[in-house]
């Protein structure tokens, strides 16, 4: 089973902390959160606030990304409809395609 995005953030978080050598109250304190909230993010807590999550992972110098999936599901969303609009986008400007 795939792992989900909490429990591979707080994977991540931890062995960073740990490569760090820092407790999670020293980290607490460098980020400005508590001593809890580090913990609940290591536990992969589902639900922390966003701003402390960008302020710890940023005192642990990682980056937190938002990328297009590549799932069926996401693939099915773009799907042909992108082609038609990209199509009819480019007759628009150029004229209609013309094939030998």
């Amino acid at each position: 089973m795939e792992n989900s995005f909490p429990d591979e953030l707080a994977a991540d978080v931890r062995a960073r902390r740990g490569s760090l050598r820092l407790s999670q109250r020293e980290l607490a304190e460098l980020a400005g959160v508590s001593e809890r909230f580090v913990r609940f993010v290591e536990q992969g807590k589902r639900t922390v606030q966003l701003d402390s999550l960008l302020a710890l992972i940023d005192t642990l110098g990682l980056e937190l990304r938002v990328q297009t999936r590549t799932s069926a599901a996401a693939r099915s969303l773009a799907g042909p409809r992108d082609n038609d609009e990209l199509r009819a986008h480019s007759e628009l400007r150029n004229g209609p395609e013309v094939r030998p």
